[in-house]
């Protein structure tokens, strides 16, 4: 904490005098705070004026004034010598037990990002690249338990030195230039390409979280992020209409990803497609018929399943699957074990359970895959060959050749089923297209009404012809009252 100081609001600014002396023109800004007089000279008017209308937009912002100095207190000295590298490491510690293992990552991200902009852009030898500055942060310094093991490792040693004498000291975010500065770094690429709008968004609301604890710690007396009127790019959170399959091609491309096993005997020694592609049937069938996002599938237990007895009598009954789980892939520097681990659904708490229904279609499908394969020693449904996690470039090949050979060559090349969680985005509209409630859908899914609302807008709106008909019968109108005229 800022050590204490006396403050005041009683500040007066005078305007600023112009000053005749032997050695040419002055201009002298003087102001007063709690009655004592201060003042400084400018060599320009420009420089006089800018310095003024500093002071008049702190008093404005209703800043406190140190007595001693006259400064604006977010403009005094900060006198434990904070620096933007000791807080930044301060915060990952604080966060990291808290944050999932893909949160730590993107925050060791964001970190980077932000880091870069604000360092000196010297041209001297000793300033290392921005590659290896990057790899001193996201390998060592930004991940907590690495840096408490003990010293960066010797290849990145020099980096880390480099950084803990050059990053600025955090009071110089209160400079508005140096935040946009920050704010342009992220919508780049390190190409200079254009970056998404998601990780904009992203980053950006790791750097107001971390300088909103500045604040709640006393070194800001309020977020300098939230005074430059930076606009970022709109995130688009629709998705495309043209990635959702039909009923016909959907199932087609879940007998092609079982036919894999049908390629010849080199090309699955090559590739493995073929043995992989029949254990993972039933994996894109739960995101298309039960939309489960691929790490939740990855993480069903043989326990999540209420299905029915596989007999002949229950032959197109439907079943329900107890959603608890998310096997999201991360490296394991990540983890607090250092190992891939099932976590808690998305934004959702530690052992929170989300029912879903289950298709006869798909109890069939999970019948059959429990018959054939069995589950891993720890009840998990679907595996490698060799009983390993699967992964996501796992799951993507046998898609993309799924797609291949049950698609024409347009459609190979279109937007269609593009990527599996596709099959996710076609199942939520389809349950919406079939008049399904809105507060159901978004129970089914996992996520709130007001996000389903934004991402499946389009089939919303498809829907609205049917719900004026629907309000028409029973309001005991005629047939056609409903009709948008």
């Amino acid at each position: 904490m800022a050590t204490q100081r006396e403050t005041t609001y009683d500040v007066r600014i005078w305007t600023v005098q112009r000053i005749e002396r032997t050695r040419g023109v002055k201009y002298r800004l003087r102001w007063t705070v709690a009655g004592a007089v201060k003042s400084t000279t400018y060599t320009t008017r420009a420089l006089a004026d800018s310095r003024r209308a500093e002071l008049l937009s702190a008093t404005r912002r209703g800043e406190a004034f140190d007595v001693a100095t006259g400064l604006p207190v977010s403009q005094l000295p900060d006198e434990r010598g904070t620096t933007w590298w000791e807080w930044v490491l301060a915060y990952v510690d604080l966060k990291w037990p808290a944050l999932a293992p893909n949160s730590r990552r993107s925050t060791a991200e964001a970190l980077s990002c932000a880091t870069l902009a604000l360092l000196p852009r010297s041209k001297s030898n000793a300033r290392p690249t921005d590659a290896v500055l990057g790899s001193a942060m996201r390998q060592w310094a930004f991940n907590a338990p690495r840096r408490a093991a003990g010293p960066p490792p010797e290849d990145l040693a020099p980096a880390v030195a480099w950084l803990e004498r050059s990053c600025p000291r955090l009071r110089e975010l209160e400079n508005a230039a140096v935040v946009r500065a920050v704010l342009d770094a992220f919508a780049r690429r390190q190409d200079g390409t254009p970056a998404a709008a998601t990780v904009i968004a992203r980053k950006r609301a790791v750097l107001h979280n971390v300088l909103e604890l500045a604040v709640e710690r006393e070194l800001f007396v309020a977020n300098p992020l939230d005074r430059v009127r930076w606009k970022a790019p709109k995130v688009n959170e629709a998705f495309d209409p043209r990635a959702v399959v039909d009923p016909v091609r959907a199932r087609a491309l879940l007998e092609a990803v079982g036919a894999l096993a049908d390629l010849d005997e080199a090309r699955r020694k090559v590739i493995g497609l073929g043995i992989r592609g029949r254990r993972l049937v039933a994996f894109f069938a739960a995101m298309y018929y039960s939309a489960l996002r691929p790490s939740e599938a990855l993480a069903l237990r043989e326990t999540d399943l209420d299905l029915p007895p596989a007999d002949d009598r229950h032959l197109g009954e439907w079943g329900e699957l107890l959603v608890s789980r998310s096997d999201a892939e991360v490296s394991g520097s990540w983890t607090d074990g250092g190992r891939r681990t099932s976590r808690q659904l998305k934004h959702r708490a530690r052992g929170e359970v989300r029912v879903v229904p289950c298709p006869p279609p798909l109890v069939q499908l999970l019948q059959a895959h429990l018959e054939e394969y069995g589950v891993a020693p720890d009840g998990r449904l679907f595996r490698g060959p060799y009983g390993g996690h699967v992964s996501a470039g796992t799951y993507t090949d046998v898609w993309d050749a799924a797609r291949k050979k049950a698609l024409n060559p347009a459609e190979y090349a279109s937007q269609l089923a593009a990527r599996p969680y596709d099959l996710r985005h076609t199942a939520v509209s389809t349950w919406l297209a079939g008049g399904v409630e809105s507060a159901q859908v978004a129970a089914w899914a996992g996520h709130s009404v007001a996000v389903l609302h934004r991402v499946y807008a389009h089939v919303l709106t498809g829907r609205s012809e049917v719900a004026r008909q629907q309000i028409a019968r029973i309001l005991g109108l005629s047939p056609n009252a409903g009709a948008s005229g």
